[in-house]
């Protein structure tokens, strides 16, 4: 057995309605669907599918900090920021080695879940 990549990750959210427009929207990530009847959403982000979902028990909440490659974190900030997104700070340096820079910058998802875009530069 040879386990590959992630497929996919869920997301605890309070309101499906309002977490898909956020992601879809503001974010502008892939939607799949809603699963009808059911507090269920699902997005594609390259090869992972992102479940949103709100979940039946407090002991089955997930809190994970999403971490987003772009390309060019400065226009993705433009971008987020022109559809309505409200990010804590600019983007800072993280970490810096001999050939490239990591790049991050935080937003927080309707429910308060840390969001991140990364980009790394070479140098």
């Amino acid at each position: 057995m040879e386990i590959k990549a992630i497929g996919q990750i869920h997301v605890s959210v309070s309101d499906v309605d309002r977490s898909v427009a956020w992601y879809r929207d503001v974010l502008g990530l892939d939607f799949l669907f809603q699963v009808p009847g059911q507090p269920m959403a699902f997005f594609q982000c390259g090869e992972t599918r992102l479940y949103l979902g709100v979940p039946e028990q407090e002991a089955f909440r997930s809190r994970p900090i999403l971490y987003f490659s772009v390309g060019d974190i400065d226009q993705a900030v433009a971008t987020i920021e022109a559809r309505g997104g409200s990010f804590a700070g600019k983007p800072q340096v993280a970490h810096r080695d001999d050939s490239s820079e990591l790049w991050l910058v935080s937003i927080a998802d309707p429910d308060g879940l840390p969001v991140l875009l990364m980009e790394t530069r070479m140098r």
